[in-house]
C-alpha cells in the first residue's frame, strides 16, 4: 500500500484531502484525463483536544487535574 504524509504535500492540497468526508470520491486528473478515482473510506478522525467539547470551565478543572496529576507523579 502506497502511503503520502499530509504534511509533505503543498498546504492547499493537504487543505483539500483533510477535508473529504466519508463516501465523497476525490478525483485526480492530468491533462484533462483520468488518472485516478479515489474514495473516502473511513470517516474523519476526531479533533486533537479532546477538550474541545468541554465548556471551558470544565476544561480549565480538567487541564488542572492533569497538571496536578503530573506534579504528583513526578515529585
Amino acid at each position: 500500500m502506497k502511503q503520502i504524509d499530509l504534511d509533505d504535500l503543498p498546504p492547499r492540497v493537504a487543505q483539500t484531502l483533510s477535508r473529504l468526508e466519508a463516501g465523497e470520491e476525490l478525483v485526480l486528473v492530468q491533462g484533462g484525463g483520468l488518472v485516478a478515482r479515489l474514495t473516502v473510506d473511513l470517516p474523519p478522525s476526531p479533533p486533537a483536544d479532546p477538550l474541545a467539547d468541554l465548556p471551558p470551565e470544565e476544561a480549565m478543572v480538567e487541564v488542572m487535574e492533569q497538571f496536578k496529576a503530573m506534579m504528583e507523579d513526578e515529585f
